[in-house]
Parts: structure tokens; sequence; C-alpha cells
């Protein structure tokens, strides 16, 4: 934080206020459960992923013991039948420290979750799909904190894995359908996640678990709970976590730590407020992102040059210099695909989120909640770049001994910044004739630094891994700035028109302005000392997302006492994103070359680029008792101004396009069947089909024009399967779980593809109960990828139109083992 507020001078404290949203975990199930007391529906059976409509409050007459469930009290959580809910249950049935997301994917049909890790900590490699959208396509709230865009730096934002420990989750649901009208997110275009945190408990005490693991990989998590402190109520926690590993190829280490803070102050019997402080530091040494040749011809182990120098500067000279490979690697690498192996790539994220929340009944009948929230992050990104050069030591030049003069690479870092500030208000109102009626706003200012600094590095030794430098040192080269205002409005009305059959109709409203780009460029200076800068494309401007009327209606109806049919269908938008003028996938990055100046492309695109939105229709049924769970989902998406990065070349001579590709469209189906034949035995099988179509008959891309009619969506899978086994017996649970996913698309032109893969995890975990002052003293086993899969796990970076030619790939990590002892006390 100290540095942060060294390089860019922001306030030591950034506090946020909120009216909240109150979650806590009892022993009895379902899986969800909460609305107001008068819009009754019967609880879902499973006690795995459940799929759920409105559910009554727990009372004592509906309790069955034995089962877990999270109640929500204070903010009336409602949703729809395409909602899919995970219950800390389900989620303590996995690895500790397990990514929320990767969760998601492992037990709900058509999510898709894949990463360079075991516990998908890698934001850089992270891959996260529902129904075709993507992390950054997907509205994300915790507690009804905006959390933004979910993928790399969070430029709006800041990711779950960094917002609260994992542990501390009492639940999260997503929305597969169209999303719901009161996610707040300017990102949202398919789908919602709702993450809710734990609340403290009445009782002092605490929880204490250790894990260790494959690759020296190790865990700590501790949190005490202070009880209940005086007559009106007042109890908190505090809780830590740090999770470390050697990376698995490569030299250096993965380390995230983490801390949660919450206090719950009850106002009288109408209202509750709290607070929450959340921090994360994430810092990692990277591993190196792969064209599939890279993959395939020297194989999974394949990453960075580090600890050989002298290799990493030759190979830096042959990429740099000339148009030739090493030695040796003749016909086996193009040169391109030479300059992706550079000395090392790091990456360290530091983000704070403070909210206060509150949730009060006005009246017996109107009920408000309001969250007002502040996010600070700050982030070093980069490593080698093997196209620049350290001027201090001369034009580098190939030896006779083929060694190499001079120090033809620098090492690049991003020192980047956010700070965002916002509230959300929302009404409901039980108005007569069985209609909840419910209306918000959410309003933010973000303010987004990036600024690119180049260092030396010497002939005999180059940086240290976690470099972390600060203002003032180096050589500037670029330094962006943005700035967006975010506001939203919605409005619905949930009508009950008899028991068990409702219909919802609503619209939200939704405009994000940014304005920024590049502050200062200083290509030509550095170029003039001898850095050998390149071209960097700097661009400024201004853009508006604006939809005034983006309708929502839904429809469920549960009849015969098991069954259920529903119905959804919404307009979504999405804002232009922001990140950096060297960034492809956004309005403002990697935009022109040299001859064509970013700027000139930028003023061009600004008065076609219309902003994406989508219309989403969802149509399912639900057969649901005490021994079988079946659903079947049928969806279809229309995609209009469909915007797409196109990249292809090395860093120092990139082509890039950001432009409308025109229209697509998306049909898929969902099919999932849970059996229970025994007590404490759930079998469940899932089955996805998606399909995903470019519709745009002509695009000009490098002064040709390629048709993407009939093309299928890049890197997302057409077929996908799930199968889990959940047991418990006593105080034994075993879970085993199996996933194929299909070919994925690499071009947009479909020529080349990411190979399919199965993938299977296993756990195994036992509760001694109390021994000594240790209650529920509980031991675990877990395995990821248990059969020791070769595959191509996340993918980061904008496709190609043809050809293997990016380097985007990354390959997902072996098997490893995670063994964890945990108690309470």
């Amino acid at each position: 934080m100290r540095e942060f507020i060294e390089n860019y001078g922001i306030s030591r404290s950034t506090v946020a206020f909120s009216l909240l949203l109150v979650i806590s975990t009892t022993t009895y199930r379902p899986a969800f459960a909460a609305t107001h007391s008068h819009y009754r529906e019967k609880a879902p059976h499973s006690e795995g992923v459940t799929h759920h409509t409105s559910a009554p409050k727990p009372t004592a007459r509906t309790m069955k013991p034995g089962r877990e469930a999270i109640s929500v009290s204070g903010k009336r959580l409602r949703t729809h039948a395409a909602e899919v809910a995970i219950s800390r249950n389900v989620m303590n049935r996995f690895v500790p420290g397990t990514n929320p997301m990767q969760i998601l994917a492992l037990t709900t049909p058509g999510a898709n979750f894949t990463s360079s890790d075991a516990f998908g900590l890698d934001t850089a490699a992270n891959t996260f799909y529902v129904r075709g959208f993507t992390q950054t396509q997907i509205g994300a709230t915790l507690d009804g904190i905006p959390l933004g865009t979910q993928g790399f730096t969070n430029q709006n934002g800041v990711s779950i894995t960094q917002a609260m420990i994992q542990d501390d989750l009492a639940g999260m649901t997503i929305s597969q359908g169209a999303g719901s009208l009161d996610t707040f997110s300017a990102q949202l275009l398919g789908a919602a996640m709702t993450y809710t945190s734990s609340d403290p408990t009445d009782k002092a005490g605490g929880r204490l678990s250790q894990s260790f693991g494959s690759y020296n990989a190790f865990r700590t998590y501790a949190r005490a709970d202070s009880g209940v402190l005086n007559p009106s109520g007042t109890k908190f926690y505090t809780s830590f976590a740090r999770t470390e590993n050697k990376l698995w190829k490569g030299e250096g280490y993965q380390r995230e730590l983490q801390a949660d803070a919450k206090l719950v102050q009850p106002i009288g019997s109408t209202g509750k407020i709290t607070g929450f402080f959340g921090y994360g530091n994430f810092t990692q040494a990277n591993y190196l992102s792969l064209t599939k040749n890279m993959w395939e011809r020297l194989g999974r182990d394949t990453t960075y040059l580090k600890p050989d120098y002298e290799k990493a500067k030759l190979w830096a000279y042959y990429a740099q210099f000339t148009s030739k490979v090493p030695p040796g690697y003749e016909g086996i690498l193009s040169n391109s695909e030479v300059g992706n192996y550079a000395w090392d790539g790091s990456q360290i994220q530091r983000s704070y989120l403070s909210s206060v929340n509150g949730h009060f009944d006005l009246t017996p009948l109107l009920h408000s909640d309001t969250v007002a929230y502040g996010n600070v992050s700050s982030g070093v990104y980069g490593g080698t770049n093997n196209f620049v050069t350290s001027p201090s030591y001369g034009v580098p030049m190939l030896l006779a001994d083929g060694s190499v003069s001079g120090v033809p690479m620098a090492l690049q870092r991003a020192h980047a910044g956010m700070q965002r500030v916002g509230f959300t208000q929302k009404f409901s109102y039980e108005a007569p004739h069985r209609n909840l009626v419910e209306g918000g706003l959410w309003y933010e200012n973000n303010r987004w630094i990036y600024n690119a600094r180049l260092y030396e590095d010497t002939p005999t030794a180059a940086h240290n891994m976690m470099s972390d430098l600060k203002k003032g040192t180096g050589a500037t080269w670029f330094e962006d700035t943005y700035n967006s205002n975010s506001f939203q409005f919605f409005l619905q009305d949930r009508w009950t028109i008899i028991k068990g059959m409702t219909l919802l109709a609503g619209f939200k409203s939704l405009t994000q302005t940014t304005h920024g780009g590049t502050k200062n460029d200083f290509t030509q200076q550095l170029k003039s000392e001898g850095w050998n800068t390149y071209y960097r494309r700097p661009a400024r401007g201004s853009l508006t997302a604006s939809g005034a009327f983006l309708p929502h209606f839904s429809f469920d109806y549960h009849f015969l006492e098991h069954h259920e049919v529903y119905w959804d269908i919404a307009e979504n938008l999405r804002a232009y994103d922001y990140y950096s003028q060297v960034a492809s996938g956004t309005a403002w990055g990697g935009l022109g070359n040299a001859s064509q100046p970013a700027q000139q492309v930028f003023d061009a695109n600004k008065k076609i680029l219309k902003p994406e939105r989508t219309w989403n229709y969802v149509v399912g049924y639900r057969y649901d008792d005490a021994l079988f769970t079946g659903t079947l989902d049928y969806y279809h998406t229309d995609y209009y101004n469909r915007l797409a990065s196109i990249t292809e070349g090395t860093a120092n001579n990139t082509r890039n396009a950001y432009m409308n590709v025109g229209r697509e469209t998306m049909d898929g189906v969902d099919v999932l069947g849970a059996i229970r034949p025994i007590r404490g035995l759930e079998i469940t099988n899932s089955f996805s089909w998606n399909d995903a179509r470019y519709q745009g008959t002509g695009i000009n891309y490098g002064g040709r024009l390629y048709s993407l009619k009939g093309k299928r969506q890049v890197y997302y899978p057409a077929y996908m399967y799930k199968a889990n086994l959940a047991y418990s017996w006593r105080s034994t649970i075993f879970n085993f779980n199996v996933n194929y996913i299909s070919a994925r698309p690499m071009t947009f032109l479909n020529d080349i593809s990411i190979p399919p893969y199965w993938l299977a995890n296993m756990t195994l975990a036992h509760d001694f109960g109390r021994i000594g002052f240790a209650d529920h003293l509980k031991a675990s086993f877990g395995v990821t990828n248990l059969f020791d899969k070769n595959y191509i796990g996340g993918v980061y970076g904008a496709a190609s139109v043809s050809g293997d030619n990016n380097s985007n790939l990354f390959v997902a990590s072996p098997r490893q083992f995670i063994g964890t002892i945990g108690a309470q006390f």
C-alpha cells in the first residue's frame, strides 16, 4: 500500500459505506433459502449444485436436522430458475483455497475454468466461461459490492480470490441465463456471479487449518470470531490466509497473502449494519505462454530460460536482430517463437477492498439495502523484453564463440494502479396482490493508471525476479491514465400469479463514459538514447456506452410438487474495455502502426464503434425429489456489434485490429441428472452442447477481406461432460469428479484448435470430532489432475485470423497432492 500511495498520491485510507446482505450458516439444508415470508416455495432436495427459485427463510417447522443451509436475512435474495447455487457444504468437497470459479466450473453445466496451477490462482492464465461468456463479460458481486471484470489485472475491479478468503465465503450463485437486473455491472452480457460472505458466529471461537502439497505447497488459514459482545448483538471476525508453492516448471514461486475482517452491528429488530475489509497480495513468477507448436515440439515443461543467462541473451539477440533461430532449433521453432523465450516474467498485485453495508426494514413492507465501497489496488507486471536493448553496453553483436556482446534485452515493468469508489441503493416493496417491486441505482468512479518503464540488465546478470521498483527509477516509456464514470438504474416487479407461479418484468438503464489513454509517450527519446524502442501506439479520447432501456422478463412455475418450468429473456449491454495503449482487446489499445498512427485509428473507430449488446433467451424444465434431480435447459443468444481483437506478429512488430465483426449467434443445451440411491450418496452427470458462430460476412484485416460466417467462437468448447460422485458415511466424505472438454478453436477461421482433454480430481476427508481442546478435528487429502493429463488450460490474449501465430496458451499443472489438517475451537 505504501508503494501505491508513493507512486500515485492516493490517500492512506479508502473507506466505503453500505447497507448489507447478511448470510448465516446453519446445520440444515437447502443450499440457499431466502425471500419474504409470504413468497414461499418448496426448497429443492439436492445437496449438490442446486438450481433453485425463491425459497422461504428457515423456520423451526421446516428445518431438517443434519443438513446444511445458508439462510439470508436482511436483503431478500431472490433468484430465478436459471440460477445455480453452490453451498458451503459443496465448496468443502474441494481442496481448501481452490478458486471459487474453479468450483463453479467443476459443478455447473455450461461452465468451464482452466488455469496453470492447482489452486487456480494465476490471474494471467485463468480462463472462465459460462455458456460462451468469459469472466470479462460476466457480472460479479460480493455482498452487493460490484467486483468488476474478473480477468487479468482487474483494471475496474478486483478478483474474488483477492477480495475475500475462500474459506470465509458462505456460498455463491451463478445466473446462467440472462444475468439479473439487480447485479450492478458495466460488463455483464449474459451471466452473473453472486458471492456471499459468512457472518461472524454468535459464540466466540476460531478455526485453523494447515495444508501441505506437491512442489513445496503450503497453505495456512486462521480465523477468530469474537462471538456476541454485548446486548445489542455486536460481533466480528478476523481471518488470515497464506498460500505458497514453487512453480511446477521453471524457477520461482507463487505466493498469496490474504486478510479479512467483518463487523456486524444489529440495529434493533429492523436493521443491521456491517463493515467489511479485505486485503489481497498476490506475487508470482509467471508461467510462459506458448504457441501450440512450442507445446507440441518442446513439451509440457518448456518455459522461461532462467537460470541460463547466456542463453537468454543469445535468444534475445536472434529475436531482435535476425530473422533466424539459434543453432539446433532450425525447423523446430520460428524466429517469432524464439522471441517468446525470455529470461523471466512476474507480477505483483495488491488490493484493498472496504465497505459498510446495511439493511433496514423501513416498514413491514418496505426494505432498503445500501452499499458504499472503496477499492484501491496496485500492480507491477512484466519481465524481460527481448526486443529492446540495455543502452549502457553498446550495440549487441554475435561473437565468434557464439556468445553475445552487450545486452539485447531489458526489464520492462508496468506500474499500474486503480482507485474506485461507489455506492448502490436498492429498495423493495411488498405491494398488494402478491407483487414484489424492486428498484435501485449504482454509481461508480474509477481511475486507472498504467505506466511502463524500462530497467537495464547487465552483461553478466539480469534483474531480480520480483524487482519491486519505485517511481522515479528506470526510464519511462509511456504513461496512460483512464477515468470512467458508471451509472445503472433498474426497476422490476415480481408478480406471484398463483401459488408456485411467478412472472418478473423489468428493465435497467446503463451508461459508462471513459476518458483517457496516452498521457505521455517517450518512444523517440528512448530510441535516441540507445534503447532500440519501437512504436507503442499512443492514443487518447473518450467513449460512451449507453443503453436507456434494457428489458428483462422471466417466468417460473412449480407444479405437481416436483416439477418446474421456466423461461428467461433479457437484453444486455457491455461498456468499452480500457487497459493500456499496447493492450489488445480494448478500444484504446494496440491500434495502428508506425505508418498509420494509433490516434488516427482511434478517431476513425470512435465514429463507427458501438457497444456490444446481446439478447439472451433461456427455457428450461426441472424435476426434483429426494431421489432424483433432473434439469434440461435450452438457450439462445444474439450478439450485436460483436467486438473482437485480432492480433498477429512479434512484440515489436504486431499487427492489431479492434473491430466490429458483425453478429454472432449462440445456441446451447445443458442437461443434468443427479441420483441419490442411498443415504449419503449422490451421483451427478451433466452434458453441455454449445454452438456459437460468427455471422459476419466480411472483415477487412491487414488489407485482406475475410468471411467469418459460420465460424465457431474462438477458445470455447462445443461439448462438455461432467460427472461427480459424492459419498458421505458418518464422518467421512469422498468426492470424485471428472470433466471432458472438447476441442477449442484457436483462430477466427477455425483452422487450428486446442486439443480436447479429460480431467479428474479427487478428495477424501474425515472429521475426528472433538480431540482435546480442538473441535471437529478434520483431515483431508486431495489430488488434482488425478491421471496427470498434459493439456492446455488457460488462454490469454487476442486470437489470430489463422495459423499458429500467437503465444496465448498456458499448459495446465500436472498431478498434485494436497493434504490438510484443520480444527475449530
